[in-house]
């Protein structure tokens, strides 16, 4: 009498086999056998392989066995280690965001400069071609010189030809009111008929001079494009798609009703900051790359960048000396909310704008670690490392190119003021409105640097140290692969 002698370590996915005869069945006769081992692919041969394959038994049957890949590679024990450290970082975000949420902007008086100002729809209904001498205000032929640029307009405007629209006001309370506007012949933006336009209102004002044409209204065409993007997200991305843009709401919402609001009620712009690129993150992530080991690890990677894009912002704006208030849009902030720290929101400016190039990163070489370990199970998480960093090398090359000159082209009005001027690049630099973006582009650069390493050796570390089946033992760095077993299995005689 025969049994079989059976392995202490039993798998977690074996493959399963029908044999028939004197294989390692149960018993003699017909049975099943489940061999300790799962294959590797499909594999059709004479002999008990890899995979799918067919092989003769002692009894006159044969072994059919069936691969279903390499199991998951995070353990359970993995997982909790995973969410031990995720779960109170949640938690703490969660408590956050209840502690800071602010239920709305405080209210002002309006100003009427820049964005603080009542607004109208409106549409131009009329235009016509006048005399500018016709329109100026004095009557007089200015007699200013023409070779700068202000006494070449003030001519252009005494005899060229202007237009005078008539703009009907479309919404608020003054529905149908009409008023005029004279358009200079060197001025940007030209006035057409049945252009839709917004009209600023001063209630303050005399009665004639209330309404003025302050933008064009372009809620048409940019509505358009969003939907094109939406759709070619969708299109292309599918169910990954629909929750990307999803996410990407929600993201809006976070920055809309928690971050910008409670800046203005005073906290800490800094700490706002921080709460809400790590709710944005977590829902981002977890939405668009689902609940799993491998997006939690991209997940830690951007904290722990996120962390150092933190401490070195602050540091290096404290030791620049920058304000953060460079420009008419932040005096007026200042101004109408004292107690802003402006610095401290440059800083906030500098981690919310460095999250979105950090997911991409992090969850790129989340997701090369894990394909290379899929591809190579036996590798170790030196190999695993080696291999995702070269990955990351190349990312790190075209991401930090990217900041860079995403940054000198929303820059890129001031600094052709600068070649105008025909300063050096030490003055340009040195002037606070350039070393801002300076600081802002070089910190959060670091930060995606260091987190291309980062988050590779986590992914590689949790991969590598995954216990493949339960009561197993961690795979050895660098340790053969374990021979293949024969779906006899062995047999002592009692």
């Amino acid at each position: 009498m025969t049994t079989r002698h059976q392995s202490p370590y039993p798998p977690p996915e074996p493959p399963y086999m029908h044999g028939a005869g004197n294989g390692s069945g149960h018993g003699s006769g017909a049975g099943h056998s489940y061999a300790p081992r799962a294959g590797e692919g499909h594999d059709h041969g004479p002999g008990p392989g890899d995979g799918h394959g067919h092989a003769p038994g002692p009894g006159g049957g044969h072994g059919h066995s069936h691969s279903h890949g390499p199991a998951a590679p995070v353990s359970k024990h993995l997982r909790k280690v995973i969410a031990a450290i995720l779960i109170p970082f949640s938690a703490a975000v969660v408590v956050g965001l209840v502690v800071l949420w602010p239920g709305g902007a405080p209210p002002h008086e309006r100003t009427g400069v820049g964005f603080d100002r009542q607004t109208q729809q409106a549409t131009v209904s009329r235009v016509v071609s006048v005399s500018c001498k016709s329109v100026n205000a004095s009557g007089e032929t200015p007699t200013g010189d023409t070779s700068t640029a202000e006494g070449s307009s003030a001519q252009q405007q005494a005899s060229g030809t202007c237009k005078k629209a008539t703009i009907r006001v479309d919404t608020g309370n003054d529905k149908g009111r009409t008023f005029t506007e004279i358009v200079q012949p060197d001025q940007s933006r030209q006035l057409h008929e049945g252009e839709k336009v917004v009209a600023a209102y001063e209630p303050s004002a005399p009665k004639d001079l209330q309404y003025s044409v302050a933008d064009v209204n372009r809620r048409f065409p940019m509505a358009l494009l969003a939907g094109i993007f939406a759709l070619a997200v969708v299109v292309v991305g599918r169910m990954r798609g629909l929750m990307a843009l999803i996410a990407l709401a929600v993201s809006f919402m976070v920055l809309t009703f928690f971050i910008l609001p409670a800046i203005l009620q005073g906290s800490n712009p800094l700490l706002v900051a921080v709460i809400g690129s790590s709710a944005i993150m977590l829902i981002a992530l977890y939405m668009c790359h689902g609940l799993s080991a491998r997006t939690s690890v991209a997940v830690l990677g951007t904290l722990l960048s996120l962390v150092l894009i933190g401490l070195l912002g602050s540091e290096f704006i404290g030791w620049a000396a920058l304000t953060g208030n460079t420009d008419d849009n932040t005096g007026l902030i200042h101004g109408l909310y004292p107690s802003i720290d402006m610095s401290g929101l440059l800083l906030a400016g500098v981690i919310i704008g460095s999250l979105g190039v950090l997911d991409d990163v992090t969850v790129t070489q989340t997701s090369a670690v894990w394909e290379l370990h899929e591809a190579n199970p036996s590798m170790g998480w030196r190999g695993l490392y080696r291999a995702g960093i070269r990955i990351g090398r190349d990312h790190i090359a075209s991401v930090v190119n990217t900041l860079v000159l995403a940054y000198a082209g929303a820059a890129l009005p001031l600094l052709l003021l600068f070649s105008i001027a025909q300063s050096s690049v030490g003055t340009v630099a040195n002037s606070e409105l350039v070393a801002e973006e300076i600081v802002r582009t070089l910190v959060g650069s670091i930060g995606l640097v260091a987190s291309v390493p980062v988050t590779t050796l986590l992914a590689a570390l949790v991969v590598a140290a995954d216990r493949t089946g339960p009561g197993s033992e961690p795979a050895t760095v660098g340790a053969a692969p374990a021979p293949a077993r024969t779906g006899r299995g062995r047999r002592r005689k009692r």
